[in-house]
């Protein structure tokens, strides 16, 4: 589903189905480089169960118009102008990894809009490594892989892929190829930018889901302690077999713990 926002094509994947403004809305963000089709078993379960869906392309990926927007919080803020496109008025957010913190702001900065939040692969601070990001820079083939190998358990290439019809390594090199130069920089250094995490967690007074993967080598789950420490009464679940890659890793058991969430 296409939209105007700033005067630019936002697509956000609405699971075939209209937007309803008496239904609840479920708004899905994805991690840095990535695309709306991260989340397509989660954002089609909630659209085929009673929700609105939005899983959006940021600017800049998928099939949203450029260009990519530089920080966490004007991420945020464009999420915001996303729903207004919509004409919706209040929405939970659910974000993986760098759309992780784009959920947390959106509680934080725009709280009677946001009802629930999950945090997916979260950390604070999100560190980058200089030499991922330099990578980046450049454009290399390298930062590609990096995060597809970091961004999986490491028994992935030993095969067990647990989504019919899809490679993990392979689907994730393929979203990354189709990348516009810089805007895997962009997201990754906007990541480490980000330096207000708990300040806006102690703000966030909306329920609050961190799952994290047992075997994440990008966000380990100790990396978000301070988070769930600073989100008063956050639930968190822990996927022991998964890595950074949740929702391709761990299908299941992620929307297990998403339909647990926000069916309470």
């Amino acid at each position: 589903m296409d939209f105007l926002v700033d005067g630019k094509k936002a697509y956000a994947y609405a699971a075939a189905h209209e937007i309803d403004a008496g239904r609840r809305t479920m708004v899905f963000v994805h991690g840095a480089g990535l695309d709306h089709s991260w989340w397509g078993l989660q954002s089609r379960y909630f659209g085929y169960h009673g929700w609105n869906v939005l899983a959006c392309d940021l600017p800049g990926h998928g099939r949203s118009e450029g260009p990519p927007i530089g920080s966490v919080p004007q991420a945020a803020d464009w999420v915001m102008r996303l729903l207004d496109a919509a004409n919706i008025t209040k929405a939970s957010v659910v974000g993986h990894s760098m759309g992780s913190l784009i959920a947390l702001e959106c509680a934080a900065r725009h709280a009677v809009r946001v009802e629930r939040i999950a945090l997916l692969g979260t950390a604070y601070p999100m560190n980058v490594s200089d030499g991922f990001l330099e990578a980046a820079r450049n454009n290399d083939q390298s930062a590609y892989d990096m995060e597809t190998i970091w961004g999986h358990a490491p028994q992935v290439p030993f095969g067990g892929n647990p989504n019919p019809g899809m490679w993990m390594y392979g689907d994730t090199l393929a979203r990354l190829a189709r990348l516009a130069p810089g805007v895997l920089y962009n997201d990754l250094k906007a990541c480490k930018d980000y330096a207000t995490g708990l300040e806006s967690a102690a703000r966030v007074g909306c329920p609050a889901l961190v799952v994290a993967g047992g075997r994440d080598m990008m966000t380990p789950p100790k990396a978000a302690a301070s988070l769930i420490r600073a989100l008063t009464g956050a639930t968190s679940v822990s996927i022991r077999s998964s890595g950074h890659s949740l929702m391709a890793e761990a299908p299941d058991a992620t929307l297990d713990a998403l339909i647990g969430f926000f069916r309470d």
